[in-house]
């Protein structure tokens, strides 16, 4: 069983002083999916594969440990077309699979990256520029990278397996 809530839009954070770093996004589409089975992930995943028709290519996953966020990646794929195992990349930092419907899909870890300069030296911004599918785990090292639309899903594990999936799409930026 999983319940749909949507969410009011946040209100966007205040004019950021003068830096170099982009300025804030837009949210518009806010929900909240609680599931409490594996087989509701399926659900989730099909609503994040409607956004991607809608160019919403670069998923943001957040969540402590055992959240779910490669379990999330893994129903993804199967629901792509993905024939591969999917596994974390942890240590390899990005996985590449191959959807007969998307293309190439790259699938990033970055719990192990400390700044963005190793983004840099892992040609990073690449990846983005490809137009592909970007699921990215651990993303808090990249902030400054994602200046196009994206979409951010932040998950939080609750009592008898139940997951919350807060999710917002991110599409312009403040000029």
């Amino acid at each position: 069983m999983i319940q749909i809530q949507h969410l009011p839009s946040p209100s966007p954070p205040p004019p950021p002083q003068p830096s170099p770093s982009p300025s804030p996004f837009h949210y518009h589409c806010a929900m909240l999916i609680r599931v409490n089975s594996l087989d509701g992930l399926n659900e989730v995943a099909e609503y994040l594969i409607s956004l991607f028709d809608k160019d919403f290519k670069v998923v943001l996953l957040e969540g402590e440990l055992g959240a779910g966020k490669t379990t999330l990646v893994k129903a993804l794929c199967q629901l792509l077309g993905v024939m591969e195992p999917v596994s974390s990349p942890t240590f390899s930092l990005v996985q590449e699979y191959e959807s007969p419907s998307r293309g190439i899909i790259y699938h990033m870890d970055f719990y192990r990256l400390e700044n963005s300069q190793d983004l840099d030296r892992i040609g990073f911004d690449e990846y983005l520029d490809t137009g592909n599918v970007c699921l990215i785990e651990w993303p808090g090292v990249g902030k400054s990278y994602y200046t196009m639309p994206h979409i951010l899903v932040g998950i939080e594990s609750g009592n008898d397996n139940i997951r919350n999936f807060r999710i917002t799409t991110n599409d312009t930026m403040d000029t």
